[in-house]
């Protein structure tokens, strides 16, 4: 099974846990999917036929990332694709960091504890279920994440253990619809709740409640009919 913990509605890190036997081998076949996926996609202007990927935003946006990549590495973990370095032919002044993939993460590195906000995925190991939902709870920021999973018992106890606003059950990126709250979760949550602006959550955001207690007595009720029957003591 995998756990994708993801931040900034990108993925941000991947988790990957221990399969069953009969598993193993779909196990292996897809361990290499990510990169090969990857390198598939077109980094190019955002306006060119078939772009995947844009650049990233600004100068200082692509030195952050780039600088990241490299803390990753200076620490231990592998990159196994690296994107560093890219230009497209036609647009050589560009701000560009091409998909990147870096693995042997540890939670102590810099790569995991910052978001990147840039094309990278970290991926981290983990034993078990119950130690994937500990690390991601253990996470200072709980936007969104993700279970990809054939077992609906496993499925539904990542979902009520997961504190995470937004959790896609085999949908990788859990941005829901607009219907539904755009939620966060811990340092998730901008302004206490501004992150909630879908939905009738967004509805209750921009809504001033009110409160009122009143008493009336059904005796003083002025719509009733004439009462013409004699007095009784009852």
């Amino acid at each position: 099974m995998k756990f994708n913990a993801v931040a900034a509605v990108s993925a941000a890190a991947l988790l990957a846990g221990n399969v069953h036997a009969e598993e193993a081998k779909d196990a292996e076949a897809s361990s290499v999917t990510p990169k090969i996926a990857a390198f598939t996609l077109k980094v190019d202007g955002g306006f060119e036929d078939g772009a995947d990927l844009g650049p990233v935003i600004s100068p200082h946006s692509k030195a952050r990332i780039e600088a990241l990549i490299q803390s990753a590495e200076d620490e231990g973990a592998t990159i196994l694709l690296d994107g560093r370095g890219y230009t497209p032919a036609k647009y050589p002044n560009g701000n560009w960091v091409a998909p990147t993939i870096i693995s042997n993460v540890t939670p102590k590195m810099k790569c995991y504890t910052e978001e990147i906000f840039g094309p990278v995925l970290v991926c981290l190991n983990v034993e078990t279920l119950d130690d994937a939902i500990e690390l991601i709870n253990k996470n200072e920021y709980g936007n969104g994440t993700a279970i990809f999973t054939r077992s609906g018992p496993t499925a539904e106890t990542f979902r009520r253990h997961i504190e995470a606003g937004q959790v896609g059950i085999n949908v990788p990126i859990p941005v829901p619809l607009p219907m539904f709250s755009f939620t966060g979760n811990k340092k998730s949550i901008a302004g206490g709740g501004a992150s909630t602006f879908y939905g009738r959550p967004g509805v209750n955001f921009y809504t001033q409640q009110k409160t009122v207690t009143a008493l009336w007595q059904s005796a003083d009720a002025v719509s009733q009919k004439a009462d013409v029957s004699m007095p009784t003591q009852s």
